[in-house]
């Protein structure tokens, strides 16, 4: 037995494979192992002088070093692993340095089955524990069923928190400015509602929602310019992106590009006055997950470029950007690209995805 878990723990904390070339529609990629042996990571976090944080599913969070070890990190709250619920997104604010603040969503158990939360801890100075975790915003009260968590995180310019949330399968409620099901919050960091959101002032409204009639948002970033974007699950087709506006609805589901699982047509059509179009959608859906707005100098041919996760087509979708209209104009189809879950721009510029089929984190820079 002692042999078998020796061995284990040198499978977890051995050295990276060396990097793999690949042929692009451009040029040519190297692609490194960074880290593997996770159980369905799901989101990841680059930590201020190199490493990482990343979540599992499960509810396991890890800190990985720049070396590529890693070690679990405790404190993490109690989660919900019914169906596509579980420990979701990580975000480290830009002042982390300072505050050591570690921001999670996450699927909370609830007594009426769970529902999306966000909450926020001071990660220890060894890296080893989350203290003082509490709970920001959250979906209350709880739904039954395992669907449409959500959820991304990202930090605005302004410091506020975003974080999609999916409807949970109840599709009304992404209507309700009542209800968070189904929006885009904005939250400050104490989790109270900013005074200058667009619902602050209706009765009856949750004061957090930035936005609303989305179906299941799982992707979001920021632009160069600091434009935010989500990207969300469709039904059967209709999977979109999305330039998040201010008290903007989406429209789901009263309007959409797919079709429901069983063959009918969803709501009224594809357009209603009052309701925003996609900057882009597939049909047949590739069931989109993490993604990243490239913005710096290492991938020049890239500049301004979306790459989001395929779970379907097990690939990244690349986007171009002119003028806010999106076009898809590469898929990056490699073996490592098994259901990428996530998808980042480090701080030197390369580009690290997720893959949960691989079980694994891998990087990506240009072959020059």
């Amino acid at each position: 037995m002692h042999g078998l878990l020796s061995l284990a723990i040198l499978c977890l904390f051995s050295p990276p494979a060396t990097a793999e070339r690949h042929k692009l529609a451009d040029f040519e990629v190297e692609v490194t192992e960074v880290a593997s042996g996770f159980d369905t990571p799901w989101g990841l976090a680059f930590l201020p002088g190199g490493g990482a944080l990343v979540t599992e599913r499960g509810g396991r969070l890890w800190r990985l070093s720049a070396d590529g070890t890693r070690t679990r990190v405790r404190g993490v709250p109690k989660v919900a692993t019914t169906g596509q619920g579980g420990l979701l997104d990580v975000l480290l604010p830009r002042d982390f340095a300072e505050t050591r603040h570690v921001i999670l969503s996450y699927a909370k158990p609830m007594r009426r089955g769970s529902g999306t939360a966000v909450g926020m801890g001071r990660l220890s100075r060894d890296g080893r524990r989350l203290t003082g975790f509490r709970v920001l915003v959250e979906m209350a009260p709880g739904t039954t069923g395992g669907r449409h968590f959500g959820s991304r995180l990202v930090e605005g310019r302004d410091g506020a928190i975003y974080v999609t949330v999916g409807d949970r399968g109840d599709r009304p409620s992404a209507q309700d400015p009542g209800r968070i099901n189904g929006s885009v919050l904005r939250i400050a960091r104490d989790g109270r509602a900013p005074a200058d959101n667009p619902f602050v002032s209706q009765a009856g409204a949750r004061p957090e929602i930035w936005s609303l009639g989305h179906r299941n948002p799982q992707g979001m970033a920021l632009d160069p310019s600091g434009q935010l974007w989500a990207v969300e699950h469709g039904a059967q087709g209709g999977d979109e992106i999305n330039r998040i506006k201010r008290g903007a609805n989406y429209g789901w589901p009263v309007i959409s590009y797919g079709q429901h699982y069983s063959g009918n047509k969803i709501g009224e059509g594809t357009s209603k006055p009052g309701m925003e179009q996609p900057a882009h959608y597939w049909d047949p859906s590739i069931a989109p997950s993490g993604m990243a707005i490239l913005g710096n100098d290492l991938f020049p041919e890239w500049a301004g470029d979306f790459l989001v996760g395929s779970l379907k087509f097990d690939m990244i979708s690349r986007l171009e950007n002119r003028a806010g209209r999106l076009t898809e104009v590469e898929r990056i189809a490699l073996p490592e690209t098994q259901r990428v879950r996530d998808v980042r721009e480090a701080p030197d510029g390369s580009v690290w995805f997720l893959s949960e089929g691989n079980g694994a984190i891998y990087r990506m820079t240009p072959a020059r």
